[in-house]
């Protein structure tokens, strides 16, 4: 089966939807049409510019310019979180805590998938590695996003119960550890939710686009069900990490509470 190609009129009319959408958006005083035609330009360029890309790094095939679009697509992910913390840490803290649990378990769940699971030659090889770690990167960002939000924003809601807790005897782990809980559960599901619905409600987005493009259902399958075990894995591993290294950073030595570390995104 050949793929069907897109032209630009095609792309230019679903376009028009989103336009749509804006324009009732605004009639009822949504206030998100703005937000939502930057949103679309910023699908299109990125996307575009990715493809290009991707296009040099196939015809191409060498490992630093592979960790050097990682590292890229990492540093970008971090700026992301950061974006989406309502109550983020002050300082480097801010952006190296969602960083480093992406880092950490992204890059590890991606390369278990390339040496041990799919071992493509080169282990490397871009047509496996970007994408995978794209799809890592990308839901890993999500969790951890909501994971540390959801613990910042209780931590300084609850700092009352927290102390209360302290003065009680307990150490921090224990004063915090409802709030740890709630929170890496919170970056969970989405996750939990799409796996559930998988088949039976929707079509994974790298399933549906492999059979689009003429791959058998039933490996089409294999892969979706592949890709879905690994996001879960990573984003619990990136929301376990970013949950506990943000709460080690709300309190000091002494294991006083320390609100201070925080602030309020602009």
């Amino acid at each position: 089966m050949n793929l069907i190609q897109l032209t630009p009129f095609d792309l230019a009319l679903t376009s028009s939807l989103i336009i749509a959408l804006a324009v009732i958006s605004h009639l009822i005083r949504l206030d998100i049409g703005k937000r939502l035609i930057i949103a679309a330009l910023r699908t299109a360029v990125q996307l575009t510019l990715i493809g290009l890309v991707l296009k040099i790094l196939f015809a191409n095939v060498h490992l630093g310019w592979i960790v050097l679009m990682s590292l890229l697509m990492l540093a970008i992910a971090g700026r992301e979180v950061l974006a989406r913390l309502n109550r983020r840490f002050t300082g480097w803290w801010g952006y190296s805590i969602g960083t480093l649990s992406m880092s950490l378990s992204s890059f590890t769940v991606t390369m278990l998938a390339l040496l041990v699971i799919i071992e493509p030659v080169p282990w490397y090889q871009p047509q496996y590695a970007i994408p995978l770690l794209g799809m890592m990167l990308g839901n890993t960002m999500t969790g951890v996003a909501l994971s540390l939000d959801r613990l910042t924003q209780a931590a300084w809601d609850q700092r009352a119960a927290i102390e209360a807790r302290l003065m009680l005897g307990d150490a921090a782990h224990q004063a915090i550890g409802d709030i740890r809980r709630s929170s890496i559960s919170n970056g969970m599901i989405p996750t939990i939710n799409s796996m559930a619905a998988a088949g039976i409600v929707s079509l994974p987005g790298m399933m549906t686009g492999q059979i689009l493009s003429g791959t058998e259902p039933v490996e089409a399958v294999k892969y979706q069900i592949l890709i879905m075990f690994l996001i879960a894995a990573g984003t619990g591993f990136g929301a376990i990490c970013a949950v506990w290294l943000g709460s080690r950073r709300l309190f000091d030595d002494r294991d006083r509470l320390r609100l201070d570390r925080l602030q309020v995104s602009k």
